[in-house]
């Protein structure tokens, strides 16, 4: 038999009790138990785990929320993920919505430890634009023969989904829509939210349509709820209705949402046909994920790293250092020019960095607001010119200010006058330039319609240690020879 597991398995019960949430004890307490349960017997062919163990680590699982049971399988060891998706299959097909809640790396991982047909059997309990957000991320081959095992209705609204372009509204709507005609009265349509099956499990408004099935405005439960069964629809629906197109992207459907203070908005076809909706919950996910995708970026890694094997996050990684050897490089021929300048003034070599990593922080700073800012539409080519100037003006006073910092230290260190204004004016001029920049960039490369998140901090990277290394190094040379 295996030994007992060292922690207290009382205490992770308890912590798995807590409500949310999932804790060091907790995740060593269910490894324990997995280790444990490795040196069991096997489960059985029908897939009921045997031993002590195994039933321990199913009961430490069982009362997590799917959001944190998805965060306890991201945490483990993949070996120990394979076993306890092994132990709780039962749990994921009859309640597969922990599969929403995983990374898309880590689900990569699970998704194929299932046959096609339970992952069918779990994509038919999800809400249509979570079973198709599954359904996206699985293999051609796995992905076909899923479609086949899924029953007709499902089947059709998945391949549908999946025609529309990836990032769009079209992939983000949820199909279970609640739509009355115009003409309905209040006790008509709660009679018929009373008998109708395929209702979302939560919603907060009623569509109205008209004949041609194009929404024609909102009317919230709120108000269904405190009229006369004999009101009209048409008299309680707000005509302000905002329509998402199916091909949308969805930064624009974010911005729409965060814009207008959205609960929840319908999508239409190129006819202006209602095909879905799209509700506040789906568009706090793509807000987080763009800000987590333009963070990642501007270090030029991805959001898998830390559950990809090695080798690949290696590969991964591979291209952006070398676009940064490639621009330090070009600094280093820079200096490289001042080659007879730097031999003759020793100190030059010491004090350089300084004068880099200056520009270099000054210049992430603008453009980290810049980036923001075109990312929220707040930075547009009508107020381009007024923050331009204010991150010039800032560049320069901060210039200012650590030239009188740095441009005396220097003099005493060295024991030169004339070192500390070569670097006081090189420290004004560098930080001058980084906050234009740091501007300037991300607003052209916009223009150009590139990322700026993807691309701005290289060419800032370039420009701020070009600029600083010549301005120092040129200023030594004509002041100090």
């Amino acid at each position: 038999m295996a030994e007992a597991p060292v922690t207290d398995p009382s205490d992770a019960a308890d912590d798995a009790d807590a409500g949310y949430g999932i804790s060091p004890t907790l995740i060593e307490a269910v490894e324990e138990a997995l280790d444990a349960a490795a040196e069991e017997t096997a489960p059985s062919a029908d897939g009921a785990p045997a031993g002590d163990a195994a039933a321990e680590a199913q009961r430490l699982v069982a009362p997590l929320h799917a959001a944190d049971l998805a965060d306890l399988l991201e945490h483990l060891h993949p070996d120990h993920r394979t076993q306890l998706v092994d132990l709780i299959r039962p749990r994921i097909i009859d309640d597969p919505e922990m599969l929403s809640h995983l990374d898309e790396e880590v689900r990569g991982q699970v998704l194929p430890l299932l046959a096609p047909q339970e992952i069918a059997q779990a994509l038919a309990e999800l809400d249509s634009d979570d079973a198709l957000g599954l359904a996206e991320d699985l293999a051609d081959d796995i992905r076909e023969a899923v479609l086949e095992a899924l029953p007709a209705r499902e089947r059709l609204l998945v391949e549908e989904g999946l025609t529309f372009p990836e990032y769009s509204a079209g992939r983000l709507m949820q199909r279970e829509v609640v739509a009355v005609p115009m003409f309905w009265t209040v006790g008509k349509t709660i009679d018929w939210l009373r008998t109708v099956e395929t209702l979302p499990d939560d919603f907060h408004i009623v569509l109205a349509v008209d004949p041609a099935y194009r929404p024609t405005g909102i009317v919230k439960l709120s108000q269904i709820l405190r009229n006369r069964r004999s009101s009209k629809i048409r008299d309680l629906t707000d005509d302000e209705i905002r329509t998402i197109p199916a091909e949308m992207d969805q930064e624009e459907v974010a911005f729409l949402f965060r814009q207008y203070g959205l609960v929840s908005a319908p999508v239409v076809d190129p006819a202006g046909r209602l095909i879905g909706v799209i509700t506040v919950d789906d568009v706090v996910d793509v807000i987080d994920e763009e800000a987590e995708d333009d963070l990642l970026k501007l270090g030029g890694v991805s959001a898998d790293d830390l559950y990809r094997a090695t080798v690949q996050t290696t590969r991964s990684r591979f291209a952006w250092l070398a676009v940064n050897l490639l621009t330090a490089i070009i600094a280093s021929g820079v200096i490289a020019l001042f080659e007879a300048t730097i031999q003759q003034v020793v100190a030059l070599a010491v004090l350089m960095p300084i004068v880099a990593s200056m520009g270099g922080n000054a210049g992430t700073q603008s453009l980290t607001v810049a980036v923001r800012a075109i990312a929220v539409r707040e930075l547009s080519g009508d107020n381009a010119a007024r923050v331009l100037w204010k991150e010039v003006l800032v560049g320069s006073l901060n210039g200012l200010i650590f030239a009188a910092i740095a441009g005396p230290i220097a003099a005493l260190w060295f024991g030169d006058v004339m070192i500390g204004l070569v670097i006081a004016v090189a420290m004004v001029v560098t930080l001058t330039c980084a906050g234009f920049s740091g501007t300037v960039i991300p607003l052209l490369l916009d223009r150009l319609k590139v990322d700026p998140a993807v691309a701005s901090s290289v060419f800032l990277t370039t420009v701020t240690d070009v600029v600083g290394f010549f301005a120092f190094l040129g200023l030594a040379a004509w002041i100090l020879l």
